[in-house]
């Protein structure tokens, strides 16, 4: 009788591998539309599960947003809430930022609060603005063209480097991990034994079977090389 493989076991969502959500802040998100002006930001705070800081930004209007912070940016600097005004740390539409601006935290449609560029030191780059689409350079390098009436803030996410800090000892790394819900290390399946794993014991750390296996093996063997999915009928002219 053998014990369930890590990805299996993790799929079920126990608590060892679930997310502790009593951790996070919520929502990082831009203001809703009706708030402009200017805002100060009263605290830069840790926030578990993300690479990068956040800002807690108080507006002139009232009420205070989490927002993604910025290189550069300190307590009690005022920052553009949607004002046009280019101001490190501000967000305004794509259509007011200038060719060669660094943006960050940009919005895939208009007014979703902002979905990309929002690990810790990532920047993208307005290439050009042209019939109502902004095209960007994403960190990846790709090329994306955008509504000009997306959002994204001004300059690049502060925490860059972040990676280039070793780690010292196993433990730190667990502890840093247990927010993101992601596995500190992984173990080859070679290295286990044949009770953890379908390639696992053996004389001497080999597969000993075929590391390829087909669309229908049950979970418990699906490991290795998955073969493609078998087209259908219905797939036709896809």
């Amino acid at each position: 009788m053998g014990k369930r493989i890590i990805s299996r076991r993790r799929g079920a969502g126990t608590g060892t591998y679930r997310s502790p959500s009593h951790r996070h802040h919520g929502a990082i998100r831009f203001p809703p539309p009706q708030v402009r002006g200017w805002g100060t930001v009263d605290e830069l705070v840790q926030s578990p599960g993300r690479s990068a800081p956040v800002a807690v930004v108080r507006a002139e209007a009232g009420g205070s947003w989490r927002m993604v912070a910025t290189a550069g940016l300190a307590t009690g600097d005022r920052v553009s809430l949607g004002s046009g005004e280019l101001v490190r740390g501000g967000y305004m539409a794509l259509s007011s930022i200038p060719d060669g601006t660094l943006v960050s935290n940009v919005e895939l449609t208009p007014m979703d609060g902002g979905k990309l560029v929002r690990a810790a030191g990532a920047s993208a780059l307005v290439v050009a603005h042209q019939g109502g689409r902004v095209t960007i350079q994403l960190p990846s390098g790709n090329f994306k063209q955008f509504p000009e009436g997306c959002r994204a803030q001004v300059g690049t996410v502060a925490g860059g480097g972040r990676s280039e800090r070793p780690f010292v000892k196993a433990g730190k790394k667990v502890l840093a991990y247990r927010s993101l819900a992601k596995a500190p290390f992984k173990v080859r399946g070679v290295a286990m034994n044949p009770v953890n794993h379908p390639f696992g014991g053996g004389s001497h750390q080999h597969v000993g079977r075929p590391s390829t296996v087909s669309y229908g093996t049950w979970p418990g063997a699906k490991v290795g090389r998955f073969s493609k999915r078998p087209r259908r009928r219905g797939d036709r002219g896809k």
